[in-house]
């Protein structure tokens, strides 16, 4: 089962959720940046108070202007960048009972300022860190060394045909236009990714970082919700599977 998604600077709970559930994560980094997603920026909760909350950017320059794909996307000030990301992180979750794990996702990304001007490097390894953080082991791919054809659905069937994945995981917006026809071309089953009735974890998973989670409920119990989301998706893909047959 592999999922499909942007590199985005420590991810979403929602989006995170996603990427656990799969055995792979496929870095979608050959298509087109977008400067109002989240491939170089979070949004920051206060700890106290979810619905207060702080935007976290990477400064990026786009050497092709609109057309330049997120792994052409350059970081315009790293040293500037890497104080800003240390500062506005302990701001926020310093003084959490569990701002040790938080610094443990934190450290490596800091570190990886000093090596690299790509802005996807920092995204992905922010997210890698917090998936490490939480016991997953999957597998890591990359759009841009993996054969594919245009067109959105088509360019993500052919995607996950090439890692030879027999699920598509497909979050709520992509199902808003996504086509099956080029998935069931290659029989694979596109099943649809939720995130669990509204609870306290839960009910800002699709508009704050992951870190205010992990902050709030520390990496044990946060890698708990996270499994229980998993199990019930693959119920979803076992009955979704039946039912491709």
């Amino acid at each position: 089962m592999c999922a499909i998604h942007q590199p985005n600077l420590f991810p979403r709970l929602s989006t995170l959720a996603k990427l656990y559930a799969a055995d792979r994560w496929i870095i979608l980094d050959d298509v087109q940046f977008a400067r109002r997603d989240y491939q170089h920026r979070a949004r920051l909760a206060s700890l106290s108070e979810p619905r207060a909350r702080q935007w976290l950017s990477l400064s990026t320059h786009l050497p092709r202007g609109r057309s330049t794909l997120i792994l052409e996307a350059r970081l315009t000030e790293p040293r500037r960048c890497r104080r800003r990301v240390a500062a506005l992180v302990r701001q926020h979750y310093g003084r959490s009972h569990h701002w040790h794990a938080v610094h443990e996702v934190l450290e490596p990304v800091l570190d990886h300022f000093g090596t690299t001007d790509r802005t996807a490097d920092i995204t992905e390894t922010s997210a890698l860190a917090l998936l490490s953080s939480l016991g997953w082991r999957g597998e890591v791919l990359r759009s841009s060394a993996l054969p594919a054809r245009d067109g959105r659905s088509q360019r993500l069937a052919d995607l996950a045909a090439a890692t030879g994945s027999t699920v598509y995981l497909c979050g709520t917006g992509g199902m808003r236009y996504l086509e099956v026809e080029p998935f069931t071309e290659h029989r694979i089953a596109v099943v649809p990714f939720r995130t669990p009735a509204v609870t306290p974890i839960w009910q800002f998973a699709r508009e704050v970082s992951a870190l205010w989670a992990l902050a709030s409920i520390g990496p044990s119990s946060l890698a708990a919700a996270l499994r229980r989301v998993a199990s019930a998706q693959q119920k979803t893909v076992r009955t979704s599977q039946r039912a491709f047959r």
